[in-house]
């Protein structure tokens, strides 16, 4: 078994465990956080939806965040992603909330991030955000190590 479907086997059961749900906003990883939550037996009993919120016509269609609601903030940063993961929440009315936004690669965004930067974030009964700079342009190793690094974030929550 791989790191990330140890990982998400062991969020599973604890959130089985507590009877609590999770709703995914993602954006850089491409969907591998869900991928990983749904690979695990037994989703339906934690696993609400998911969306990837690649352009800000998805954010505002998928999670509800209008270009008024960023105001001053920028993607790839902690407040938005913390937004994002709340908003995400919120929307599905589950107990945790994650997203990840970030840049990964082989070139930088827009905002001046590099290649392999990345913020995930939680929210839910407690919340977290971590930026995260793998320093690679390797486009799928860091969508990679997003999603774990998103995964964990959570793990450490629970």
């Amino acid at each position: 078994m791989s790191n990330i479907e140890t990982l998400a086997a062991r969020i599973a059961a604890k959130l089985i465990a507590r009877r609590e749900r999770i709703a995914v906003s993602e954006s850089s990883s491409g969907g591998l956080i869900s991928a990983a939550l749904l690979a695990v037996p037994g989703a339906s009993a934690y696993y609400l939806g998911g969306a990837v919120v690649y352009t800000a016509r998805a954010r505002a269609a998928l999670v509800d965040i209008e270009r008024a609601d960023v105001e001053g903030m920028r993607s790839a940063s902690e407040p938005y992603a913390q937004l994002l993961a709340r908003r995400t929440r919120e929307i599905l009315r589950a107990d945790w909330g994650i997203a990840e936004t970030g840049a990964a690669g082989p070139t930088g965004n827009p905002y001046g991030d590099a290649a392999g930067h990345t913020v995930v974030a939680i929210s839910g009964p407690t919340s977290a955000v971590r930026t995260i700079e793998t320093g690679s342009a390797d486009r799928r190793a860091n969508m990679d190590a997003f999603a774990i690094a998103a995964l964990e974030l959570l793990d450490g929550a629970l």
